[in-house]
């Protein structure tokens, strides 16, 4: 009896290991990550030795940014060319209206907590900003966006994008100083007071001017567009376009297998990556004083967008269980919270989807590049949130037009977000139309943390996206190409090793054209000629 139970917990204990063990080690990674680190603040680190105690760290963000470009290109136009133009236009219509619907529901939550917490009142902070100085336009910020959808040069889009430089342009004055009366006011010196000249010197004249720049980020909205374009163009070539498919199939199969074994490093990078950052962190209870309702602000508004939202949107369009969904993520999560690149952890969400979530792998192809791209309803939140504290701090009162502005320019400006650690700073420039935008420096301090949990945000909301998508359209889509290998070879291997079948023993095979057999599990029709029938 004893030998019989501990043979069952050795078993569970097996199972457990198999398919929750990696998940487990890259929770504990994060949590000793945050012990350590806390601990090696107590002394005092030197800035060349925080670099080497997060040189692993830095190997895991490495690693994971190298697998975006193969997989992005190789997903999208592989998946693409399989698919009928009709249903793949509905799954892309289908894809994108969901996306910005749910951004835009992110950015109303935000707005709506905002405004009842109001964390922005009383709050007294000390900003950085140097004053006249000029930023960018939120005009120019969306002509950016545009620009980036088409790149000029493809290559360069791999690791550059267009971004709008403001120069400034110092005119000098014509006059160099010019004479001024000045009043002295009475003092012991002077009891009486009098006029004096002074030459003043005025201020010269600054003109901004914008002109093309560039910064240095992987152009990812481009090279989705144009790798959506291809697959969809190699579908409709044909026999012509099979052999970059079959090879961008093979890329893609490649990744995978390099992301599967890579994976066991992750726990270790973690661990350095998280500490790394907690190393760097300036003073926490400082921070807590001046930022803490605006972090418990923005945290509120994940949790139910992510939490509440987004699971009730899953329930409603495919009546099944989100969390038994969401639980399949877990790894995909961990990997966000770690480090707060959505585009960094696409490899890993790919993974979790296609092996514990069963999502269909041409869904999981096309919704997931897509949605690590437009899909930033983390992010969004974020931006509203902190546009409308900003306004509060500098006691600025917000009409309803305002705040309208708000929620349709940050849902833009998620779109243009790259999926990067703290790229929602970049593109909150667009959103602050009504309040003085080089406010930013305010909430700078505690931005690294909130982005580990909006990244979380984003990366859920795309692999729910996918369970969605796939979902709605799965009549439209036939199951995948390798699985139609894989039921061919077992129909030629049992048509081979099939022996004579009496017909007196199966009446009902004479006359039929077809027969279906089961296998184990599976269903197959068979045309009568797989059988040899004879005459008894």
């Amino acid at each position: 009896m004893a030998s019989t139970f501990s043979v069952g917990v050795r078993e569970y204990v097996k199972d457990y290991i198999r398919q929750n063990g990696l998940l487990t080690l890259s929770v504990l990674a994060v949590i000793t990550g945050c012990i350590l680190g806390f601990m090696l603040r107590d002394l005092d680190l030197s800035t060349q030795a925080k670099i080497y105690f997060s040189f692993p760290g830095e190997l895991l963000m490495r690693i994971l940014k190298m697998l975006i470009l193969p997989l992005i290109t190789s997903s999208l136009m592989s998946g693409l060319s399989s698919m009928e133009s009709k249903a793949c236009c509905r799954m892309g219509v289908l894809t994108v209206t969901y996306y910005h619907w749910t951004t835009f529901i992110a950015v109303v939550v935000g707005i709506v907590l905002v405004l009842i917490i109001k964390p922005g009142y009383g709050t007294h902070l000390e900003s950085s900003r140097l004053g006249g100085g000029q930023v960018i336009t939120s005009a120019d910020a969306l002509l950016d966006l545009v620009r980036n959808m088409i790149p000029s040069n493809l290559i360069e889009a791999t690791f550059q994008q267009y971004k709008t430089d403001i120069i400034p342009i110092i005119k000098t004055p014509v006059n160099t100083g010019r004479p001024n009366l000045v009043y002295l006011m009475p003092d012991e010196d002077n009891p009486k007071g009098r006029m004096v000249q002074l030459e003043l010197t005025p201020p010269p004249d600054i003109e901004y001017k914008t002109r093309p720049g560039s910064s240095q980020q992987m152009n990812v909205l481009g090279i989705v567009i144009f790798s959506a374009t291809m697959g969809l163009l190699l579908g409709k070539m044909g026999e012509r376009g099979a052999p970059l498919v079959n090879v961008c199939q093979c890329i893609n199969e490649c990744v995978m297998k390099i992301i599967n074994a890579a994976v066991w490093y992750f726990p270790f990078g973690i661990i350095c990556l998280v500490a790394g950052k907690i190393l760097d962190m300036s003073d926490p209870s400082t921070l807590g004083k001046k930022l803490g309702w605006y972090g418990m602000t923005v945290m509120a508004g994940l949790f139910v967008h992510g939490l509440i939202l987004l699971p009730f949107f899953y329930f409603i369009l495919t009546r099944k269980n989100p969390f038994t969904h969401i639980r399949g993520l877990l790894q995909a999560m961990v990997i966000a919270l770690a480090t707060s690149s959505s585009s960094a952890t696409l490899p890993i969400t790919m993974k979790c989807l296609l092996e514990n979530c069963r999502v269909d792998r041409q869904i999981a192809r096309f919704v997931l590049p897509v949605g690590a791209t437009i899909n930033m309803d983390g992010t969004a939140l974020y931006e509203a949130v902190a546009a409308i504290f900003i306004a509060q701090v500098n006691e600025y009162e917000l009409d309803f037009g305002q705040l309208v502005t708000i929620s349709i320019t940050a849902t833009a400006a998620s779109i243009g977000a790259a999926g990067i650690p703290q790229a929602g700073l970049v593109t909150m420039v667009i959103v602050l139309t009504s309040v003085p935008a080089d406010d930013i420096t305010l909430i700078v301090a505690i931005d690294w943390i909130l982005d580990r949990f909006r990244t979380m945000i984003n990366v859920l909301g795309d692999a729910l996206a996918a369970g969605i998508i796939g979902h709605l359209c799965q009549k439209d889509f036939p199951p995948d190409r390798a699985a139609k290998a894989n039921g061919a070879a077992q129909d030629g291997q049992t048509a081979q090793n099939m022996e004579n079948v009496p017909l007196a023993e199966v009446p009902l095979l004479a006359g039929k054209d077809c027969i279906f057999e089961v296998v184990g599990d599976t269903v197959f029709e068979r045309p009568t000629v797989y059988y040899n029938i004879c005459q008894v």
